[in-house]
């Protein structure tokens, strides 16, 4: 559990960071740009450490899937980015295929445990 954790944490600073990076300006406002700086050192650390656990495959499309998802939301609740059926079928396609990822990597955990129990 402790890699979700970290993957969570992974996800929530690389949003933080791109977040932070439309408010920079080009980088060009200070502050912002700090955030972006430790926002995406804090999103590597984490996922550095998730990967300890969890497949490469797994943990990067679930960091990169939510991530998007979560900052194509962001964009449309704070700065008003257009909304459409489209938009909402991609964030919807895009969560789907992390649950897919999901269930396809504790089926692949529980086919190893089944491999090396004993007989």
């Amino acid at each position: 559990m402790k890699h979700y954790s970290a993957l969570t944490i992974a996800i929530l600073a690389e949003v933080f960071a791109t977040t932070m990076l439309k408010l920079s300006d080009g980088l060009s406002n200070v502050l912002p740009t700090i955030g972006v700086l430790i926002g995406f050192s804090i999103s590597f650390y984490a996922l550095s450490v998730a990967l300890k656990t969890l497949s490469l495959g797994l943990a990067y499309a679930i960091w990169s899937g939510v991530g998007t998802a979560l900052t194509a939301v962001i964009g449309i609740l704070l700065w008003g980015e257009l909304f459409s059926i489209l938009k909402l079928l991609g964030l919807i396609f895009i969560i789907s295929g992390v649950v897919l990822l999901n269930l396809s990597g504790k089926q692949q955990q529980q086919a190893a445990a089944n491999e090396t129990a004993p007989q």
